[in-house]
């Protein structure tokens, strides 16, 4: 039996295409380069908003405006990281059937701490209350590492063997496989199912009430 189901965050429980494209576009414009298309930031997201920095601005690091690139898409996400965010259909509604089976409920996020926590409270406060993104400033190294992970079971006493990882991305695969958690993918996400499985997803799920299979 299940007794601890974590979340990830972008593109499993919340739909944040759109914001993320958005403070992409307007770090690129306002330092002179072209914007990206919505499909290629759906590729670059996962592995934090440094990353996906890098892969969006040309030469990356490497370029010498990318201080400044990464420093204006991070204080216009903050700003504007929920003006058209939303939560997937039917995922209000798994998280409420999760809670009233006494589930405990966690989110693990590569996006930073600081907007996981605050997406998390308008979202979903009265459903989840432990909440872990980015944050390897404080030397907690990020995904696919199992640090978040293995911290939020930590704050719930949950055990890896009686918890489930459910995300939509390679790194959330590969993370769930770091802290030995069955990882459950989910198709409505940033990544698609051929995708997922090629990087050994062995169980996906179309829609998010398909999860309660998974619990017992």
């Amino acid at each position: 039996m299940k007794k601890t189901v974590i979340f990830d965050l972008d593109g499993t429980l919340l739909n944040t295409l759109e914001d993320l494209t958005t403070s992409t576009n307007y770090a690129l414009r306002s330092n002179g380069y072209n914007p990206r298309t919505m499909d290629e930031v759906r590729r670059f997201v996962g592995n934090g908003i440094r990353l996906l920095m890098i892969r969006a601005l040309p030469g990356g690091e490497d370029n010498p405006d990318f201080d400044k690139v990464f420093r204006d898409f991070r204080n216009h996400y903050i700003i504007h990281c929920n003006d058209t965010t939303h939560p997937y259909p039917g995922i209000p509604e798994l998280l409420d059937t999760l809670n009233k089976r006494g589930i405990n409920l966690a989110i693990v996020s590569n996006k930073a701490d600081k907007a996981v926590k605050e997406l998390t409270d308008i979202y979903f406060k009265d459903l989840i209350h432990v909440a872990i993104g980015e944050n390897e400033a404080a030397g907690i190294k990020k995904k696919p590492a199992p640090d978040t992970l293995l911290e939020a079971l930590n704050q719930l006493d949950g055990k890896p063997s009686e918890a489930l990882y459910v995300g939509d991305s390679d790194v959330d695969i590969d993370t769930a496989k770091n802290a030995n958690v069955q990882c459950i993918s989910c198709s409505w996400g940033f990544r698609s199912v051929s995708f997922l499985k090629e990087h050994n997803a062995t169980d996906i799920i179309d829609n998010p009430m398909a999860l309660i299979d998974y619990l017992n």
